[in-house]
């Protein structure tokens, strides 16, 4: 198989502000793999918080395309050979959405029905990014008269979280869930929870740092259903998470792609953990590949493609709240490659 890799920069319509960090572009890596005649596509978003970057997914698939072989349908064998070589599991993730798309074309059928699932999950949250409690309001009310449910991101550092939720609270009914990313300590967790159950909030994502050790202390004293991001990563992670919370966050440029994915999310049901699948920021192809594990999952935040200025990748369609793939053999996104 040919494979060849770009970097290609996806431009934001507005600044995406969470706890860490603000951003207004984030770069991706697309992947072409090129067997028979026919071409998969796949995308890695790589963030800085594990350590990988475009450049380094870059290089990854540069410099170990001879692992793919010869066979786009080997799978088990060309997991092992990547598993060999540690780290930077996003352009693991694009290599697997890549083989997939070009498995679904050669075989003139969609990725998902190639994998016997449904063609579509649940209805996609939309991410109020962090903000001062009216503005995270006025953004979540426009949002409210598309979206089925809101995802808000606190972790503000200055005691407002809670203000936050109750501004929102006050201007839609729609489900809410909240996403810390890390920062809160065990103590402000504690604090905050109790009110947040009063508002409604269906449940919170990522209160503590990764590892924190008052992680199973929390998960028995919250009100509220805490599901993991930062602590949970791929298949080896999943059974530790069942004694620091209620359900796991799965994300495809974290576990290294739709088939360490769907072992997650089938494992995490074994634990009765709930399952959510996450995004980056990313195009229409990495939600693409992420529509394809959404229908084993209880909630879903695919809203990565709908905070761009432009998907480069059409092929994804949100109906009623839904992210649905398209009908077409493989990902059946759109992918112009110069």
């Amino acid at each position: 198989m040919e494979v060849e890799a770009r970097i290609v920069r996806l431009e934001l319509a507005e600044t995406f502000v969470i706890a860490r960090e603000a951003s207004d572009f984030a770069d991706v890596v697309h992947v072409a793999v090129r067997h028979a005649g026919a071409t998969g596509y796949g995308e890695a978003a790589p963030v800085e918080r594990y350590d990988e970057s475009a450049r380094s997914a870059k290089r990854f698939v540069d410099e170990r395309a001879e692992l793919l072989g010869d066979d786009p349908f080997a799978l088990e064998e060309i997991d092992e050979r990547l598993a060999g070589v540690p780290g930077e599991l996003a352009a693991k993730a694009a290599l697997d959405a890549a083989l997939h798309d070009l498995q679904g074309k050669l075989l003139g059928v969609p990725t998902g029905r190639l994998l016997g699932l449904p063609r579509s999950g649940p209805p996609t949250s939309w991410t109020v990014w962090l903000g001062d409690p009216d503005d995270m309001a006025r953004r979540a009310e426009a949002a409210s008269h598309t979206y089925r449910r809101l995802k808000l991101k606190l972790g503000g550092g200055d005691g407002l979280d809670v203000e936050r939720v109750r501004a929102v609270r006050g201007v839609t009914d729609l489900p809410l869930q909240v996403d810390v990313n890390e920062a809160w300590s065990l103590e402000e967790a504690l604090d905050s929870l109790p009110q947040l159950d009063g508002l409604g909030v269906a449940y919170c994502e990522q209160p503590l740092r990764a590892a924190d050790e008052g992680g199973p202390l929390l998960r028995d004293r919250s009100p509220v259903p805490i599901f993991v991001d930062e602590d949970c990563h791929t298949l080896a992670d999943v059974a530790r998470c069942a004694e620091i919370a209620h359900g796991v966050n799965i994300k495809l440029a974290k576990s290294g792609g739709i088939r360490e994915a769907i072992r997650m999310a089938h494992a995490a049901r074994a634990l009765r953990l709930g399952v959510m699948l996450g995004c980056m920021l990313e195009s229409g192809l990495g939600i693409a590949a992420g529509c394809c594990v959404a229908p084993l999952c209880d909630h879903v935040d695919l809203d990565g493609n709908l905070l761009l200025r432009e998907d480069p990748c059409p092929g994804v369609e949100l109906s009623d709240g839904v992210q649905v793939p398209s009908l077409e053999p493989g990902l059946g996104v759109s992918v112009t490659w110069v």
